[in-house]
Formats: structure tokens, C-alpha cells, sequence
């Protein structure tokens, strides 16, 4: 089993009686499905449907913990912070704690869960343990499956959930009742609004910079997300990925695919 430590990745705190009904009218997908056992990804999104921030949520000895981008765990905390009113909670980061992705074969720590997006990407541990691979490594294996990243991938106030897979990749709950940017998200998916989706791409050439303009011939049908050693994601309009030919983007070519967990 490989197990790579994710220097990106951080730990916020959050307890208090209160926690659960705090979380719930905030993130995308049910508090209620964590236990002792089993996490849940889940976003926080603008009061206008778009991404801000992904984590994950374990429950350790009743109190959450939540693994988050590093980079911007304080602007988390500055935002939950905005929310707590008279909630019975209280925040904090634990830069104590590590996180870790687990994948391939072999047994799991018990301290390990399984990754709640999807069973081929592995599990995730937080806590200290001893790494055998890179966090490259782990970063070509999501992006094979074609798994976006939080921040580099889904676009803060830009990225909108349908477009980036987190639906399939079970981070919304459509049975919970409200929460913060549930309007757009639900309009998306019951309107068939989605123009546009993440798909992974291999990548033959020099990698494009984040952010470049994907072409089919002359027409720009997308741009450009994160790569490492000829894979990458793309936010690409539907025709253009599903045609099967190959995309230009700065120097490179871009082979477009659909991985199995994705419903076009």
C-alpha cells in the first residue's frame, strides 16, 4: 500500500453540542452520515451556488475533524467564524495533526477511512504515520481518475459543483433540506444546466499552465486546470470532451476521457 503525507492538506477542530446543527445549515452534503467509521466530503459554497471550500469530515471521540486546504484553513476558520453567532461550538486548527493518502493494496490502519468520493482512490488517515510515496504520486493518481483538487481545480466563487463531478463524487446530499448555495446547485441539476464538466486529459507535450485556453481547431471550448507528468484536468464543454479528438492547449495536445464514475 502506498501512503503519501499531503503537505496541502490541514486540520480544523470543531466542537461544542451544537456542532452538527452549526454544519448543517452550512455545507452541501449531511452531517448526520458521519460516524465513528465513516467521513463525508462536502463544500461550502457563495449564498450564490459556487464553490469556496472542500474538506472532508471524521468524527474522532465526538468532536469533527475537518481536512482542508492548508493555504487557506485561516480563511475557513474566518468564514465558519462569521456563522457561529450564539452556537455552542469552537474552532480551531491543529497544526499537530497530519493528513495522509493511502492507496492500492493491502490493509488499512485503523485509525484510516475510506475516501467517501470514491472507493478506487483509496483512504485517508489523519495523524502521524510513516510515508513510503510523494505526494506527486498521489496527486497522478487522482488525476488519472480524474478527481478535481480543492483550490487548484475547483476555482474559489468560480467553480460550480455539477460542473466539477461533486455530485458523483458524493459531496452534495439532495435530501437534507437547505443550506448555504443549495438554490443554484439544485436549479443546476433539475434544469439540465450543465454546459460544461472537468474531464481528465492526457497530455502530450510541454503541460499547460492553469488557466490556458483549450481549442478545437479555433474554437475555444475550455481551459486548463492542474497536470502532473502527462495527466491533467480541463474544464471542457461536453461535446467537445465526448467527440473523442484531440484538443490544443498552449503547446500540448489533449486527449480527453471519461472515467467510469462520471454520468454524462
Amino acid at each position: 500500500m502506498f501512503i503519501a503525507e499531503l503537505p496541502h492538506r490541514g486540520v480544523i477542530e470543531i466542537e461544542g453540542e451544537d456542532k452538527m446543527t452549526f454544519l448543517q445549515g452550512l455545507i452541501s452534503n449531511d452531517i448526520n452520515l458521519v460516524t465513528s467509521t465513516q467521513a463525508i466530503y462536502a463544500t461550502l459554497l457563495t449564498p450564490q451556488g459556487r464553490f469556496l471550500f472542500d474538506f472532508f469530515i471524521t468524527d474522532k471521540d465526538g468532536t469533527f475533524l475537518l481536512d482542508v486546504e492548508s493555504a487557506r484553513h485561516e480563511a475557513l476558520l474566518k468564514k465558519l467564524s462569521l456563522f457561529k453567532l450564539r452556537s455552542k461550538v469552537t474552532l480551531k486548527a491543529r497544526p499537530d495533526l497530519k493528513i495522509y493518502a493511502l492507496w492500492g493494496e493491502g490493509n488499512l490502519p485503523m485509525e484510516a477511512y475510506p475516501d467517501p468520493r470514491l472507493k478506487t482512490l483509496g483512504a485517508r488517515l489523519i495523524g502521524q504515520t510513516e510515508p513510503n510515496a510523494s505526494a506527486e504520486e498521489y496527486d497522478l493518481h487522482r488525476l488519472k481518475l480524474g478527481v478535481p483538487e480543492g483550490g487548484i481545480d475547483l476555482l474559489p466563487e468560480k467553480a460550480i459543483l455539477l460542473e466539477s463531478g461533486l455530485d458523483e463524487l458524493n459531496a452534495v446530499s439532495w435530501t437534507k433540506g437547505c443550506y448555504m448555495g443549495q438554490e443554484l446547485t439544485a436549479r443546476t441539476k433539475y434544469r439540465g444546466l450543465v454546459r460544461k464538466r472537468l474531464f481528465p486529459v492526457k497530455i502530450e507535450g510541454s503541460a499547460p499552465e492553469s488557466g490556458a485556453k483549450v481549442f478545437l481547431g479555433d474554437t475555444a471550448v475550455g481551459e486548463m486546470r492542474s497536470s502532473y507528468n502527462g495527466y491533467g484536468l480541463a474544464l471542457l464543454r461536453i461535446e467537445a470532451a465526448k467527440d473523442g479528438e484531440a484538443l490544443q492547449c498552449d503547446n500540448a495536445s489533449l486527449t480527453p476521457y471519461i472515467p467510469d464514475w462520471m454520468v454524462i
